[in-house]
Parts: C-alpha cells; sequence; structure tokens
C-alpha cells in the first residue's frame, strides 16, 4: 500500500505542483499582443494624422 501511496504522491507533485511554465508562457502571450495592439493603435492614428498633415500641406501648395 505504501507503493501507491508514493506513487499518486509523487504523480500529485507533479502534476499539480510549483512548475509555472505554463503560466509564464502565458503571460508573455497576454504582453506580445497587448504590446501588439498598442503598436496597431499608434500607427493608425500617426497613418490618420499624416495624412491630415500631407492634405494641408499640399492644399496650400496647390492655392
Amino acid at each position: 500500500m505504501l507503493t501507491t501511496y508514493d506513487f499518486i504522491a509523487s504523480y500529485l507533485r507533479a502534476r499539480f505542483g510549483d512548475d509555472e511554465r505554463g503560466a509564464s508562457l502565458v503571460e508573455y502571450a497576454l504582453l506580445v499582443a497587448l504590446i501588439a495592439v498598442v503598436c496597431i493603435v499608434a500607427v493608425t492614428f500617426l497613418g490618420t494624422s499624416a495624412s491630415s498633415k500631407f492634405q494641408t500641406v499640399g492644399n496650400s501648395i496647390q492655392g
């Protein structure tokens, strides 16, 4: 009986122990996703702003 208990105890420690590799992987994935969203928003905003500035300069040169 002691052998079965040792097997179950070691299995449970291996399965639910202090192994945090999966947690850190999820944290890094969320961080990369957040950085990607911020970059997309920044490029969209700067693109719109730059487009309006170029339109203003083009209109002043033509007029």
